[in-house]
């Protein structure tokens, strides 16, 4: 039986928002502000979104690119579970990422809101496995950097709604 090989990996992105630790924490907790920044662009099509925020609670994206794009047409499903949800704080979940039926990683992300002179800091921190035929953490790291710049647009745009 052939072996898996695993490619293990950790990053930590630090970003800040001129906006309170609530209002970024919030963008995490509400499935449709959470929807919004976390599903849609980048040539992505949602099929499906699903949030039960709570520990213990699940959350479900499945989605395939537009006709196109690199892997266009094939489904992507990322499932998670939230382990640990301090308010405004921190959350703490672990999620795999499956490419056309095949498991191509398994990850532990963690994000804390810090309270700064200019609004919050936020500190992600992702420890991941990938396994054979992954996207590879040069390239998660890269899509999580642009899903916060998503992010930043998204509470600017907020804030200038509210």
């Amino acid at each position: 039986m052939e072996q898996k090989s695993v490619n293990h990996s950790t990053f930590v992105i630090e970003r800040n928002y001129p906006t309170t630790p609530e209002r970024v924490f919030a963008a995490f907790a509400d499935p449709e502000l959470k929807r919004y920044w976390f599903t849609e662009g980048f040539n992505k099509e949602p099929d499906e979104f699903q949030m039960d925020f709570r520990v213990g609670g699940t959350e479900t994206f499945r989605y395939h690119y537009r006709e196109g794009a690199p892997f266009s047409g094939i489904p992507f499903v990322n499932d998670g579970t939230y382990h640990e949800i301090a308010l405004n704080k921190r959350i703490v979940n672990s999620s795999t990422m499956v490419i056309g039926g095949n498991c191509i990683s398994a990850s532990l992300t963690t994000f804390e809101f810090l309270p700064a002179d200019d609004g919050t800091k936020l500190i992600f921190t992702f420890q991941g496995a990938f396994f054979e035929n992954s996207d590879g953490p040069q390239i998660r790291e890269m899509g999580w950097n642009k899903l916060l710049d998503r992010l930043a647009e998204s509470l600017t745009q907020s804030a200038v709604a509210a």
